[in-house]
């Protein structure tokens, strides 16, 4: 899954075991920005993120990488819905980034994110009311 938070970007997918299966208790934050997962461990400084180790995954699509256990995921995942106090979640990134001193590439992408959206879903069927969906 894909996660957009005033922190950063993270996709999140399983973990795998030493012998290269999946492992569903453990799963790997994987970044594109060292910064964004910093912010994270910053934000949850006492949990098992917090204390988790960044890994460097050079030539890889997500060279940032954090594992921890699903269920600690699940915790953070959970309080990040829990701080929400805005009503416009570009806005609050792009806060977040002058507070910290950040480029505003993020926010750039989030507002590029914003609008292939739109765009999706402008071009989606609505269906009428008790009548299945169809797709041509």
């Amino acid at each position: 899954m894909w996660i957009f938070t005033k922190y950063g970007f993270v996709s999140v997918a399983c973990a795998s075991t030493q012998d290269g299966k999946i492992d569903e208790n453990t799963v790997m934050l994987r970044a594109r920005s060292r910064q964004h997962l910093v912010n994270l461990k910053e934000r949850f400084p006492g949990t098992e993120l917090g204390k988790a180790e960044i890994l460097v995954s050079a030539g890889t699509d997500y060279e940032f990488r954090v594992i921890v256990a699903k269920v600690a995921w699940a915790s953070i995942l959970s309080e990040l819905a829990m701080e929400q106090t805005w009503s416009n979640f570009k806005n609050e990134a792009s806060r977040f980034a002058a507070q910290k001193k950040m480029a505003h590439g993020y926010v750039h992408a989030l507002h590029d994110i914003w609008g292939i959206m739109r765009r999706f879903g402008v071009h989606e069927e609505i269906p009428e009311p008790n009548r299945p969906w169809t797709s041509h």
